[in-house]
């Protein structure tokens, strides 16, 4: 029943709830207002396709809107279609003289990691304020026309109604109903893919199961600067097993004496004196060991994860900047700092998007592995490139046989530009014929460590929504979208497909707004990179 529905029974209540709840229909649903979805949907109303975005989001973007402005690119060359075209806005934006308020754009200057953040020679820049994002997303729904239900919560037990491996409707919290001939679950927790049955998982999966190497357990520390440096007592009294562990420290064998003068060094800058502050050192920003059932939680308990989440960061930024126990220069240096007045302005100034590194991840007939991703195995039908260092933050805070704390699960491993095969998106076809996944795909943990990337999940979003068009016009399942056919028109939108000898195959297609009009010139063959 809809929200204030009055409580009938029987055939009056079949009746009003078909008059109060009318079906949406549209040849393409995305589920998710995700950097994802937005870019699948703007994809499928290019290929002149109806399209209905839906699903929890309040705002558009999810990460890349809420506070991940310090983009994590890896190789930037390997960035194409929409993607780019997102970050060209951004560039666009603040190519403009009143869009730095704060500060110049020449005090701010050519920041990055590994290339300038302020791109000009290529027209895009990598790093931005939120609500800059945001507008983006917004801007570009917009422009598509492209209908946005927003606060709508999929029902997970029972919403999904499948016929004969098809999708043939999804319902709501709120009793709305939406059919279509493709759906693309663009949901950073894959709750879509979830309850319409796709085999998926969650966690990580040992090195044996797939012949990787990264994954499982971490017995040793990997990547020191997350890892406890030197041996801290992890009792409320120091040393006395009898007094219990000190809070999010666990009982198992293989602190906060060390590790807070290490969280400036993730301060990272974005305009106008605002940061993108990231986990740095082996105790900040994360709380290790306290998200490990949100995936599979009902939304009441998702909230009270997010909720205990803000209140563990909250918590720990007072603590830094208040507690005398902390040494005077930390914590005049943390007082410092506040929440920016102009973002997130209906939240209380707090990011409306938790940090979902990763959640459910889908299990298709082909599985992402880490060795795919260092070059020892062969992928084909690439329909999207990554780049991104295999990073997975740190699972677990132990106590250690000697008796100290110390983390585990940290992966941090750099790899060559890699493609993304059309298989990844798709389910395996007895569980799905007209569902695609681009953002919870089907990966091993080790290989979504570089895979969970904001770029990466809208070229995903691109080339899904691509290959629902192509299957629609074909009347074909997912699982048989010829795969030339979709190579040919993701070149053609400018996605980069491959990357050799240097440079990324083909050219990017840069659209240019014309300042004070409301067209836009397209500048075609924009050679960014030598083409191959």
């Amino acid at each position: 029943m809809r929200r204030g529905a009055i409580p009938w029974t029987g055939a009056a209540l079949l009746a009003v709830r078909a008059w109060a709840a009318p079906t949406n229909e549209a040849d393409v649903i995305v589920y998710g207002g995700t950097s994802a979805g937005v870019i699948a949907a703007v994809q499928a109303a290019r290929m002149r396709r109806t399209v209905i975005l839906v699903g929890p989001d309040r705002h558009l973007g999810g990460l890349s809107s809420g506070g991940l402005g310090w983009t994590d690119t890896g190789n930037k060359a390997v960035i194409g279609g929409l993607a780019r075209q997102f970050y060209h806005r951004v560039w666009l934006h603040y190519s403009r003289g009143d869009s730095w308020r704060w500060q110049r754009r020449e005090e701010y200057g050519n920041r990055g990691q590994g290339t300038p953040a302020i791109d000009g020679e290529r027209w895009t820049m990598w790093i931005f304020e939120p609500h800059v994002a945001e507008r983006i997303f917004e801007d570009l729904v917009a422009e598509h026309r492209i209908p946005v239900h927003r606060d709508e919560w999929l029902d997970r037990t029972g919403g999904v109604d499948k016929v004969a491996g098809r999708i043939r409707s999804i319902r709501m919290l709120s009793g709305e109903v939406y059919r279509g001939r493709m759906y693309i679950d663009a949901t950073y927790e894959g709750d879509l893919m979830a309850a319409a049955g796709v085999t998926y998982r969650v966690g990580r999966e040992s090195n044996s199961e797939y012949g990787e190497e990264w994954n499982g357990v971490q017995k040793t520390a990997r990547h020191h600067a997350h890892y406890f440096g030197r041996p801290v007592d992890p009792y409320v009294r120091r040393g006395d097993l009898s007094s219990g562990l000190l809070p999010r420290i666990r009982s198992v064998t293989l602190g906060f004496e060390t590790g807070w003068r290490d969280v400036f060094a993730k301060f990272a800058p974005i305009p106008n004196r605002k940061t993108d502050t990231n986990n740095h050192g082996p105790f900040s920003t994360d709380n290790i060991g306290m998200n490990h059932d949100y995936p599979e939680a009902d939304y009441d308990r998702r909230r009270e994860i997010i909720a205990e989440h803000e209140r563990y960061q909250k918590g720990l930024m007072y603590f830094l900047a208040n507690d005398p126990r902390v040494p005077p220069d930390i914590r005049e240096r943390m007082n410092r700092w506040g929440l920016p007045k102009d973002e997130f302005t209906d939240n209380g100034h707090w990011p409306h998007q938790l940090y979902i590194r990763e959640a459910r991840r889908m299990v298709g007939e082909f599985v992402l592995t880490d060795q795919h991703l260092l070059g020892r195995r062969p992928i084909s039908d690439s329909v999207g490139m990554g780049s991104y260092p295999i990073d997975s933050h740190n699972v677990w805070r132990n106590v250690t046989p000697e008796g100290h704390v110390q983390n585990e699960g940290d992966i941090e491993v750099k790899v060559p530009p890699y493609a993304i095969a059309y298989d990844c998106l798709v389910p395996r076809r007895a569980d799905c014929r007209n569902l695609l996944v681009p953002v919870c795909v089907s990966a091993t943990h080790a290989a979504y460590g570089s895979v969970r990337m904001e770029p990466v999940f809208m070229i995903l979003g691109q080339s899904a929504a691509t290959a629902a068009g192509l299957a629609i016009a074909g009347d074909r399942d997912v699982q048989d979208v010829p795969y030339a056919e979709l190579r040919e028109r993701l070149l053609a939108d400018g996605q980069v497909l491959e990357y050799r000898d240097g440079g990324a195959a083909g050219s990017a297609r840069v659209e240019i707004s014309n300042a004070g009009t409301t067209g836009h010139v397209v500048v075609d063959a924009v050679q960014w990179l030598p083409a191959s």
